[in-house]
Order: structure tokens, then sequence, then C-alpha cells
């Protein structure tokens, strides 16, 4: 793997596989990356080891050789091309950077101007300042997806996102369009059908209209506190996750099924 000493994607400075970009703080790694037993190769982003991958560009067109290429195309357009020149990723504008809290931005050259942020359509991993959001007036949802197995980062069954009933806000779990786990309702705290032992997992959570008509929840993390992120996994639930610095490893502190009675609708009172 070569790191390109860059933080920006231009028609004029892209990477090829293997080559990477890398945050500024060193923790997070943009570039090319195969899933465990897998020949496949994607792009994506990932956090202190690539085995931690927390978004994924390309995730349901692979690529099936060690050639492909990230580059902004003639036309402004981010672009992920294969080994014959085939677009497999296609978004808009000018030119992209990779900031640190991995977040991927494209930015309108001439103004300076953010067109996109990966933070704003995530793959399976909530991320600090990553918004689960739903659009009261057009019914648009950001939301998290699973990957269909460990090895294949296509979507999968499993999604999560907000629900907003009677000004009551929580966060369900969906397997396709079935209720498959609920936080039980946002009280501005905490989510009041989670043990309050596990809820320190929670600190930092907020909600809020924007003025928009959307709905948001997001977390954020004060300096010095520990990098926390929550992914769904393809076994549809919620994990959170710190990173081990001793074992150079992600460790898992909570996550959202404890008990089959932790799944929806299972056991009856």
């Amino acid at each position: 793997m070569t790191s390109v000493g860059l933080d920006t994607i231009t028609s004029s400075q892209f990477i090829k596989d293997p080559e990477t970009l890398i945050s500024k703080d060193g923790n997070f790694t943009f570039g090319f990356f195969s899933p465990i037993n897998s020949t496949n190769r994607y792009v994506g982003i990932w956090w202190k080891s690539q085995s931690t991958i927390i978004w994924v560009a390309n995730r349901n067109q692979t690529l099936n050789d060690s050639n492909g290429i990230v580059t902004v195309s003639e036309d402004g357009n981010l672009v992920v091309l294969n080994g014959q020149k085939q677009k497999c990723l296609d978004a808009s504008d000018t030119s992209c950077q990779f900031s640190d809290f991995g977040n991927l931005v494209l930015l309108e050259s001439t103004t300076g101007n953010i067109l996109w942020q990966s933070i704003q359509q995530p793959s399976d991993t909530l991320l600090p300042g990553t918004k689960l959001s739903i659009n009261k007036r057009t019914g648009e949802t950001i939301r998290l997806r699973s990957w269909k197995s460990p090895s294949d980062p296509s979507v999968g069954s499993f999604s999560s996102s907000i629900v907003e009933r009677r000004n009551i806000l929580e966060v369900f779990i969906w397997n396709e369009t079935r209720p498959y786990w609920r936080s039980g309702p946002w009280n501005g705290g905490v989510f009041t059908g989670i043990s309050t032992k596990t809820y320190p997992h929670f600190y930092g959570f907020q909600s809020g209209n924007d003025g928009e008509g959307n709905i948001n929840l997001y977390y954020t993390i004060p300096n010095g506190e520990a990098f926390v992120m929550y992914v769904l996994k393809s076994q549809g639930e919620i994990e959170s996750t710190l990173w081990d610095d001793a074992r150079k490893e992600v460790q898992v502190t909570w996550a959202s099924r404890e008990s089959e009675c932790d799944i929806y609708g299972i056991c009856k009172l």
C-alpha cells in the first residue's frame, strides 16, 4: 500500500490501486481494499486499520482487478474507473478533499463551496457529525445500511433510521421493511429502551430540527474523549466500537442485541 502524500484529488492528482490518501491526523485512510475472503476491490475509507472500513464508494459495483483509479473527470465529476476505464462511481463536482474525521468532501473549485460529503451518505457506520435524519416534508431519509456479509459490502438486508411520531424520536433497525430493533423514545438525554447500565456509550447524542424540515440525530466527541463509532453489522445489530491501542484492534463496548428478547416482537410480556 502506497501513500501519495496528498489529501486532495483533482483531474491531475489522482490515485490508483494500491495508492492511498491519509488524513492529516494519520487516523483515516482513503483508498482501495479487498474485504476478508474476497479478491474484489473497492474504494473506501478506513479508520486505523484496513479491518475497520467505515465507508465504501462503490459498494454495489465491484472492481474485479487491481487497476482501479479514482480521479476527477473533465466534466468535474469524481469517478472510480476500473481497468477498462468504465465508471464504477460518478459523483459531482470538481475537486475532492479528504479531511480529518474520515470525511470525503467534494468542493467547487472556484468558490470552495461544499457540494457533497461522505458523512451525508453513510454506509454502515455512524461517525461523529454524521446525521441520521428524516425530512418531514419530503420523507427523504438518511440511514445506515448494513453490508450483505463481512466479505461483501454491497447493501444488505438491514438498515437503521430514526422515526419521529408525535414529536417523539427513536432509532429503529429494519430487516428489509420489518422492524427488527428499537431504541425506545429519545427524551433529550437518553433512549428509554436502552439499559441505563450501558447508556454511557451514548454520551454526546443530540437531536434537533434544522428549520428545513429535517429531524436530525447525531453525536459529537469532546476534545480528549475516546473516538467512538457505531456500526450496523450484517447480522442486524448496532455495535459501539473503540480502538484498543495496545492490541491494535477494534474493541466492541456495546451491542444492541444482548438477548433474543431485544429483537422486535419476539418476547411477549
